[in-house]
């Protein structure tokens, strides 16, 4: 696959992105002796190459086990302590040798999870390029109505059919352009952190995530005109962003004050029972946010409250990073073009919550963001 390296991949021993890459699966799993599998997946991503991959299988005489999870009473699909349960039930760990993730984000955070915990390994197969987490060695869980990042562990090996990709609803391709979208300010804040914290900072690991972020800006036309070279170009990009994650071993070059505001979101559409918003639609909306409150404290001098030291002790070199960052209206466009949610207006969230997530979605995460100083000052 263009665009990632042997010695990234190393945790991963087999990446896939082609058409037809879901018909390599058997023989991956015939030469592991991988032959009782549990396949995960919920009614659309069974649909869209579950059912598919389950007749390659058996005819390949794998005998694979069919897990479909169960929408909670929003009619949503969710990484929590149920769902966990119920896949676990359905595992019998002395009778399944390989989990096998069918679908997008959820569906993948389950079953890292699940993986880790059994120590069966999982092989992923990707239905929609809509999350930056196929690689992930964390699972963001819903735990007690609260988002959670617990340990996990990364795919043994990806399969990602393009024929299947370029298929995916077109919100779940906007979703992933928006995960991209949103290592503006994560980028920003990684650099922030370490400047003004001393949190670890990786300067190659960054590298990588800004050449999947530019890839996907360069590219935002036919992503959003859903040709296969733009799904190729998004897909690639979201493994990238993975595999840095991976690499540097913590979430901090993709997952910013973007990511908090999202996450802040989330928990509120729980505690409302409302359907819950694509992961992607709601960091890339977030990341519009985020620039306007950037933009407004480093270049206005507009602050919630009193002028953060940070800023008084590196103003320049945090004057100089923020350029890099688009401004909100820049970043609604590419939202925009490529069909997704560009106000948060489109997720629901009126004045009261966005304020109040603006305020205190920085207690989510022990990070040193500009969001959290600025709350601070």
């Amino acid at each position: 696959m263009s665009g990632i390296s042997e010695e990234t991949a190393t945790a991963i021993k087999q990446i896939s992105l082609r058409r037809g890459a879901i018909r390599e699966v058997p023989g991956y799993l015939l030469e592991r002796n991988y032959l009782k599998p549990l396949m995960v997946a919920d009614k659309n991503t069974y649909q869209a190459a579950g059912e598919l991959l389950s007749d390659r299988l058996s005819q390949s005489g794998v005998q694979a086990k069919i897990m479909l999870l169960t929408p909670n009473t929003a009619g949503d699909y969710a990484a929590d302590e149920q769902t966990i349960v119920e896949v676990l039930q359905s595992l019998e760990p002395d009778q399944r040798d390989c989990l096998i993730a069918v679908g997008s984000g959820t569906i993948h955070d389950i079953v890292r999870f699940v993986s880790h915990k059994t120590r069966i390994p999982f092989v992923s197969v990707p239905t929609a390029p809509s999350v930056d987490g196929f690689t992930s060695s964390g699972a963001p869980l819903i735990l007690r109505g609260v988002k959670t990042t617990v340990a996990a562990v990364p795919p043994i090996a990806i399969f990602a059919d393009l024929g299947i990709l370029i298929n995916a609803p077109q919100p779940l391709i906007a979703a992933g352009f928006g995960d991209m979208l949103g290592k503006y300010t994560s980028l920003f804040d990684w650099k922030f952190s370490h400047l003004t914290a001393g949190e670890p900072y990786d300067e190659q690991v960054a590298a990588i995530t800004e050449r999947a972020l530019k890839s996907c800006v360069d590219h935002v036309e036919q992503i959003g005109s859903r040709t296969e070279a733009g799904i190729h170009t998004l897909m690639t990009a979201l493994i990238e962003s993975g595999i840095a994650m991976l690499l540097f071993g913590q979430s901090h070059p993709a997952s910013g004050a973007e990511h908090h505001l999202s996450h802040y979101w989330e928990m509120e559409y729980l505690r409302r029972g409302s359907r819950a918003h694509l992961h992607g639609a709601k960091v890339g909306v977030a990341c519009a946010e985020i620039s306007r409150l950037y933009h407004n404290a480093v270049d206005q001098g507009v602050y919630p409250g009193s002028e953060p030291e940070e800023l008084k002790k590196f103003g320049a070199q945090i004057r100089k990073w923020v350029d890099d960052i688009p401004l909100e209206s820049e970043i609604r466009q590419l939202l925009n073009t490529v069909h997704g949610p560009v106000s948060r207006v489109e997720l629901g969230i009126d004045d009261q919550l966005l304020e109040r997530s603006l305020n205190e979605a920085h207690k989510l995460r022990p990070r040193h963001t500009l969001l959290r100083a600025l709350n601070e000052a």
